[in-house]
C-alpha cells in the first residue's frame, strides 16, 4: 500500500508531461520546421543561383551566414517584446513577416540584394526560438524540460528529412517568367504567413489559461511550476546588466556556439557538398541529403532521454560535442561520398544532440525577466557560429576549391565547445 501511495504523485507527473507533450509539441514542432526550412533552403537555392545570378562560393557562404548577423542584432529586443505583449502576438507577428521575406527573396540579383534579404530574414526570425524555449520553460517541470527541448529541436534535422527532396525538386519547376530557386522560395516562404495567423488562435500565453489540462492536472503542474519559481527567487537573482555580463553567460554562449556553428556549416552546404562528390541531380542529391538529417533525429532524441534519466547535463553536452569533432574530421579527410556524408551525418547528429541537455543546464538557474535576457543572450551570441560557420567553408572553397579546411575549423570549434561545456557544468556543481 505503502509503495501505491509513494507512486502515485509519480503517476501524475506522467500523466501531465504526457499531455503537455501531445498537446503543445506537435504545433510547436511544426512551427519550428517550417522556420528551420526558411532558413536552409538557401542551400538547395544556390545550386541554381549560382549559375544564373553569377554568385561565387565566396557570395554565398558569406550570404548563407549574414542571416545570423539579424538575428544577432534583433534577437535580444525581440525576445524582451516578446515578454511584454505575450508569445501568442509576438510569435504571429514574427512568422508573417519572416515568411513575406523568404517570399521576397525572389528579387535577389545579385551580392548586395543577397546579403540585405538574408539579413532581414535574420532579423524577423530572431526572437523565434528564444521565446519558444522561454515558452516551454513556463510550461514544462524542470524534470521534462531537456526531453521537451530535444523533441522540439528535432525539427531542425526533420524540416531537412522533409524539406530537402522537396527543395530539390522544386529546383525543377520552372514556369510564369520564373525559375525553379524562385518557386522554391514562394512555396516554402507561405507556410510561415499560414501558421502565423494560426497561432494567435491556438497557444495560450500561461498554464492558467489551460482549460484542455484536467483541473487536478492543471492544479498540480501549477503547483510545481510555482515551487521551482520559488526556489529559482530564493537563489540569488541577477539584474539585467549582470546577466549581460556574467561570465558564466558568455561561457554558455561559447558552448552554443560550437552547436551553431556545425548546424549551419554542415546544412547550408550539404547539398553543394553532396552534389560536388557525387554529381547527381538536384533531386537526388535532396534525396541522399535526408540520412544525415535522420541520424541527427535518432541522436537528440536519445541524447535527451538519456540525459533526462540520469539528471546529468555536463557530459551529456562535452561527449557529443566529441563525437561530432571527430566526425568533421572524417568528412574533411574523405574521399568519397559515402566516407564524406557519413563524416557530416556524425558532426550534424552530435553537435545537435547537445542542445537538448544544453539548454536544460542553461536555463536551470534563470528566472523572470534574467531568463528572457539570458536566453536571448546566449542564443543571439550562439548564433553568430551560423555565420562563422558557413563563412569559414566558403572562405576555404574560395582560396583552394576544396572543402577540408573549412571542416576541420568547425570540427575544432566544437571539440572547443565541448571543454567549455566540462568547465562551465563543474562550476555550476560547485556553486
Amino acid at each position: 500500500m505503502e509503495r501505491l501511495l509513494r507512486s502515485a504523485p509519480d503517476r501524475l507527473e506522467a500523466a501531465v508531461v504526457s499531455r503537455l507533450m501531445w498537446r503543445l509539441m506537435p504545433f510547436l514542432f511544426l512551427l519550428y520546421i517550417v522556420a528551420y526550412l526558411d532558413r536552409i533552403n538557401v542551400g538547395f537555392g544556390i545550386l541554381q543561383m549560382r549559375g544564373q545570378l553569377g554568385l561565387s562560393d565566396r557570395v554565398y557562404g558569406r550570404a548563407a551566414g549574414i542571416f545570423f548577423a539579424g538575428y544577432f542584432f534583433f534577437q535580444l529586443p525581440s525576445n524582451l517584446l516578446l515578454e511584454k505583449f505575450g508569445v501568442r502576438r509576438w510569435i504571429t507577428v514574427i512568422m508573417v513577416l519572416w515568411g513575406l521575406i523568404s517570399c521576397l527573396m525572389i528579387f535577389i540579383r545579385g551580392p548586395l540584394s543577397f546579403y540585405a534579404l538574408r539579413f532581414l530574414l535574420g532579423a524577423a526570425e530572431a526572437g523565434f526560438f528564444p521565446g519558444i524555449i522561454l515558452y516551454m520553460k513556463r510550461w514544462f517541470p524542470a524534470k521534462a524540460r531537456a526531453r521537451a527541448v530535444a523533441w522540439f529541436m528535432t525539427a531542425n534535422p526533420l524540416a531537412g528529412v522533409v524539406g530537402s527532396p522537396v527543395s530539390g525538386a522544386l529546383l525543377g519547376l520552372h514556369g510564369r517568367g520564373l525559375s525553379g530557386w524562385q518557386w522554391m522560395f514562394i512555396i516554402e516562404g507561405l507556410p510561415a504567413i499560414a501558421l502565423g495567423a494560426v497561432v494567435f488562435f491556438t497557444l495560450s500565453d500561461w498554464p492558467e489559461e489551460a482549460h484542455w489540462l484536467a483541473p487536478e492536472h492543471r492544479d498540480w503542474l501549477l503547483q510545481m511550476l510555482d515551487r521551482e519559481r520559488q526556489l529559482e527567487a530564493a537563489a540569488p537573482q541577477s539584474s539585467f546588466w549582470s546577466v549581460l555580463l556574467s561570465g558564466r553567460m558568455w561561457l554558455l554562449s561559447i558552448v552554443y556556439f560550437g552547436v551553431s556553428t556545425t548546424m549551419y556549416g554542415v546544412t547550408l552546404w550539404l547539398p553543394s557538398v553532396i552534389r560536388s562528390f557525387s554529381g547527381l541531380s538536384y533531386l537526388w542529391t535532396g534525396v541522399i541529403a535526408v540520412f544525415p538529417f535522420l541520424a541527427t533525429v535518432l541522436v537528440m532524441v536519445v541524447v535527451g532521454v538519456l540525459s533526462d534519466r540520469n539528471g546529468e547535463r555536463r557530459w551529456h553536452t562535452a561527449a557529443p560535442a566529441f563525437i561530432a569533432a571527430a566526425g568533421l574530421a572524417l568528412a574533411g579527410y574523405g574521399n568519397s561520398t559515402l566516407i564524406v556524408v557519413s563524416g557530416l551525418a556524425l558532426g550534424m547528429a552530435f553537435a545537435e544532440g547537445m542542445v537538448g541537455p544544453f539548454w536544460a543546464m542553461a536555463t536551470s538557474s534563470m528566472a523572470g525577466l534574467s531568463a528572457a535576457a539570458g536566453i536571448a543572450m546566449i542564443n543571439s551570441l550562439a548564433n553568430l557560429g551560423g555565420y562563422f560557420g558557413p563563412d569559414i567553408i566558403g572562405f576555404f572553397r574560395g582560396t583552394n576549391g576544396g572543402f577540408r579546411g573549412g571542416l576541420l575549423a568547425i570540427s575544432a570549434t566544437v571539440a572547443f565547445s565541448g571543454v567549455i561545456a566540462l568547465v562551465t557544468g563543474r562550476r555550476r556543481a560547485e556553486a
